[in-house]
């Protein structure tokens, strides 16, 4: 079911009824095509329905692409909407466009990943160098505290994966001196990049231990390069889930993934426009939570939960 709900919500630019004369919120992800977006997506919709708000959801192509960002966010200032959601691609580049829409009176929720300006009403995200720090402590569990690791990061100026990369290395250091960190390579949200940077970690280092892995494309790419290879005793720990990843930490291949709650990140964030909007002032900061998966926590019902939300009854056409 979920490539279907991928391929149909990447297809819809708005998800609720304009011409029903409901205010709009607008949401403004990185991207559409992980399966983290469209439950972000799911959780947006069900806050908005609850307070009477269509949802207009918009992204760019790239996860990388911060001018087109800029420009969904202008549009949406530009037409006035009644508040916009962003997970800002650049922490440095969405600041004049944000604080251009604090000026028009427009509020601004930012989630998953941080922005350098205070004119927004909330920040809802996952606790990201706690994250990494988690990712940390089982790769120094599992290696016994020794051995060579390198990191397959995402992209310089994103907040929330320079915020793993940062407490993954970190904590390496300070805990597990041992540990050899052999470099971050950034694989710009390309699955074919990050799968050639990690074949690279293992011809350059043919006693490479462990990998860390800090989002869903690294992930995946990362773990094709270990199975082209069949270094199945390279330790990867991974960051964000999908099928497949599941299905490669089922099989082995993937020792531990951490996962974030992008349903209630999107809920909250939308949530917190209609409370602004209601003169009920949200949390400044919101931390959606974070937990390590490992392979027999698969059957327990809140994990069930938590790796597959029921996204199907949000994303689905509008029937106005």
């Amino acid at each position: 079911m979920r490539p279907v709900l991928i391929l149909l919500a990447a297809t819809l630019l708005t998800t609720s009824c304009k011409q029903s004369g409901k205010p709009v919120i607008g949401v403004v992800p990185k991207g559409a095509s992980h399966i983290f977006w469209q439950t972000v997506h799911a959780g947006a919709i069900k806050a908005a329905q609850e307070d009477g708000y269509a949802v207009e959801w918009n992204a760019p192509t790239k996860e990388v692409d911060a001018s087109r960002q800029i420009e969904i966010v202008e549009s949406m200032v530009n037409r006035k909407l009644a508040g916009i959601v962003l997970a800002p691609v650049d922490r440095k580049a969405l600041v004049s466009v944000i604080d251009r829409a604090a000026a028009a009176g427009i509020p601004v929720s930012i989630f998953d990943s941080a922005i350098d300006s205070p004119k927004r009403i909330t920040y809802v995200a996952t606790n990201n160098e706690e994250g990494g720090r988690m990712a940390a402590r089982r790769m120094g569990e599992i290696l016994q505290g020794k051995g060579k690791v390198g990191v397959i990061g995402f992209m310089p100026g994103s907040a929330s994966t320079m915020e793993r990369e940062h407490g993954f290395q970190d904590e390496i250091r300070s805990k597990f001196p041992d540990i050899n960190l052999i470099g971050l390579q950034f694989a710009m949200s390309d699955r074919a990049k990050a799968m050639a940077q990690t074949e690279n970690m293992l011809v350059a280092h043919p006693d490479l231990a462990g990998v860390f892995a800090d989002n869903e494309s690294s992930s995946a790419g990362a773990v094709q390069a270990l199975k082209g290879r069949n270094a199945k005793s390279v330790k990867l720990v991974a960051f964000d889930a999908s099928d497949q990843l599941i299905a490669d930490l089922k099989a082995g291949w993937i020792d531990s993934i951490v996962v974030q709650n992008p349903f209630r990140m999107g809920y909250e964030a939308t949530k917190a426009i209609a409370q602004h909007l209601k003169k009920q002032p949200p949390p400044a900061l919101i931390d959606s939570g974070a937990r390590l998966i490992l392979p027999v926590d698969l059957e327990q019902p809140e994990v069930k939960q938590l790796l597959a939300p029921d996204i199907s009854k949000y994303l689905k056409p509008d029937r106005h």
